[in-house]
């Protein structure tokens, strides 16, 4: 028997490790079994190149619990350890048995899997345990070793009875850790931390009924058997050529069992250079909500779960998809600040915001009818990365879709050249009718397809923010929503509006209208407009309501205003029918009651008559169907 005090600088390591080595006390059991899992995949690889003499079989990881010896146990069959070796690894904190075994192997084990780094994953276990014991075993001919620590510096290490090969972790758990003892606890810890990981982890066992025999003589039994929590061979470590669109669909539901819906589409990544990263981004069918999106990209390390953050990692637009990114180069102990400094990060950012816009472009141009039938499921994540990530801006032209209410899908150079020739405004600029709503905005849409305009379908809650952009980078480009100001400004080739009323008639009418309305609130503007466009329209000028839009989906603080004040115009058509009516009345009172049920009738179509005056409407509508 050998006694003597681990080699640590401070005589308080274990208080400070099992406060401050982890911020979630319950990271332990991630660490153990990550350890297991090294143990057994030095081994595998040991056997591979011929330095271990014995059989690998079919390992695999055992989780027990007893709660009436307050014990948890994690029992691997691995590469196990010599009494020396325990002296080595564990009597010295933060010497990493995985970094030297990867250092001395580094030619041949770089693809090994093996996951430690610091060697204080094992010190973890102090963080929930009073005393922790380790029962191991070599895989070389040379006796068991049998280790003890109750949290102090001190140990006790003694050889042990064990005979079969691989390590045995057991866990005295502390008063103040009971919870560790659940069977539905430790359950759902190996289920978020280790679903995944490269060898299978047994905990408990499972009822399955089996069938023997066929026809009438198939006879039916339920038979005990081991219950594999994990994985071991996720989608995401195999090649793309391997998997169906079947397998990427059942490996989404495996990630996200309470998804009902098959994603649009995935994209596989897998890279080596200059840095290691594989993964499978799937797109969901998303909302228009930005936030309820985020945080389901889950990030692994070497198959071991890390976080669902990935911010800094994944470009934000990104993280609304959901899926999985796993690299070695990513610590298990990720933080923010790590993830804003790392230059691996950015790298990989770069690569995930390139192969997205790649796949995109391939899946558009192999499919255009497919990609337009996702497209109002998916167009969010594509807007909003337009926004944020510039090296996203630049291949997005060439398959962001500019949905028609027509449902004709353009490009925005196809869109150029549709609209050119019919929708321009004095200045020369090419315009883009669109709509943010098609319902409430439906009167405005069906005269504006009467004249022939096509009108383009946005919608999301970011699109004010797009169309900023898209101007700025689109020269004698102008987006102008159905129901604003710009449009009757548009004309066509060769148009000349002329107006059938008199100037001196047209100051008449003008004052007679502002004399009847609120004209702090509706600048009057008489148009010579067609016999079949609508005698009073209320329209509010673009670049007023696109701020406001701006303002409330950047928190109120854009360009340092929260409020912008509501102002309209009110379009008056002169060569309407109820322009000359309201010429010939000479009775004022009729006459203001025109103007106004004319503009009550304006204002409804725009969603602006509530309220007391909504009311005043209807009984005055109804008043006149009687007379």
């Amino acid at each position: 028997m050998s006694t003597g005090k681990i080699n640590v600088s401070v005589e308080n390591i274990f208080p400070l490790i099992k406060k401050f080595l982890y911020s979630d006390h319950e990271i332990f059991l991630r660490e153990l079994v990550s350890n297991a899992t090294d143990a057994t995949l030095k081994l595998k690889h040991l056997t591979n190149i011929g330095e271990a003499k014995v059989e690998y079989g079919q390992p695999i990881i055992q989780v027990k619990v007893d709660k009436a010896d307050k014990t948890l146990r994690i029992i691997d069959q691995g590469i196990g350890m010599t009494l020396e070796e325990v002296e080595k690894y564990i009597n010295q904190v933060a010497f990493s048995g995985a970094e030297e075994f990867l250092e001395k192997y580094k030619d041949s084990a770089k693809d090994s899997g093996i996951i430690g780094h610091f060697g204080l994953g094992f010190y973890s276990a102090f963080m929930v345990a009073e005393k922790v014991e380790i029962i191991t075993k070599s895989f070389k001919d040379e006796p068991a070793a049998h280790w003890t620590c109750d949290g102090s510096p001190e140990y006790t290490l003694v050889p042990a009875e064990k005979t079969t090969r691989g390590t045995e972790i057991i866990l005295h758990i502390a008063e103040d850790s009971l919870e560790f003892l659940e069977d539905r606890k430790i359950a759902d810890l190996l289920n978020k931390y280790n679903k995944f990981m490269p060898v299978p982890i047994k905990f408990g066992t499972v009822e399955e009924k089996i069938t023997t025999g066929e026809g009438e003589d198939a006879t039916e039994e339920t038979v005990t058997v081991d219950n594999i929590i994990n994985n071991p061979n996720p989608a995401w470590t195999k090649q793309p050529a391997d998997l169906t669109d079947e397998d990427y669909q059942n490996f989404y539901r495996e990630l996200y069992p309470s998804q009902f819906e098959n994603s649009l589409f995935h994209i596989h990544l897998n890279v080596d250079h200059p840095f290691h990263l594989t993964g499978i981004l799937f797109f969901p069918k998303l909302s228009g909500d930005l936030q309820i999106q985020k945080d389901k990209i889950q990030l692994y390390q070497n198959q071991v779960f890390v976080t669902d953050n990935v911010e800094g990692i994944v470009p934000d637009f990104l993280t609304m998809l959901r899926g999985v990114i796993d690299s070695p180069d990513i610590p298990l102990n990720v933080s923010r600040s790590y993830l804003q400094s790392d230059g691996n990060v950015k790298k990989i950012s770069n690569y995930i915001t390139r192969k997205v816009a790649d796949k995109l472009k391939s899946l558009f141009n192999e499919n255009r009818a497919d990609f337009e039938a996702k497209w109002n499921d998916m167009k969010v994540v594509f807007e909003y990365g337009m926004l944020t990530e510039d090296k996203f801006y630049e291949k997005a032209s060439s398959f962001v879709l500019y949905p028609t209410t027509d449902g004709k899908f353009y490009t925005i150079e196809e869109l150029k050249e549709a609209i050119a020739a019919n929708q321009t405004d004095k200045d020369g600029n090419t315009v883009v009718l669109y709509t943010s709503n098609k319902e409430a905005q439906d009167a405005y849409i069906v005269a504006a397809k009467a004249k022939g305009y096509q009108i383009v379908v946005l919608d999301s809650p970011i699109i004010s923010h797009v169309i900023q952009k898209l101007e700025s980078d689109n020269q004698n480009m102008v987006f102008t929503r159905v129901d604003a100001d710009h449009v009757e400004n548009l004309i066509k080739k060769d148009e000349v509006k002329i107006s059938k009323l008199s100037d001196e008639e047209q100051t008449t009418l003008r004052s007679s209208i502002e004399g009847a309305i609120n004209v702090k609130t509706y600048n009057v503007q008489l148009e010579a407009l067609d016999s079949t466009s609508a005698p009073f329209v209320i329209v509010q000028p673009e670049f007023m309501r696109r701020m406001k839009e701006m303002s409330q989906t950047s928190g109120g603080g854009m360009f340092g205003m929260s409020h912008f004040p509501e102002s309209y115009n009110l379009i008056v058509n002169s060569n309407s029918e109820l322009a000359t009516n309201i010429l010939a009345t000479s009775e004022t009172d009729k006459q203001k009651a025109l103007i106004n049920q004319a503009l009550d009738l304006a204002k409804l179509s725009q969603n602006l008559l509530t309220g007391a005056e909504l009311t005043a409407f209807i009984q005055r509508s109804f008043e006149n169907l009687k007379a």
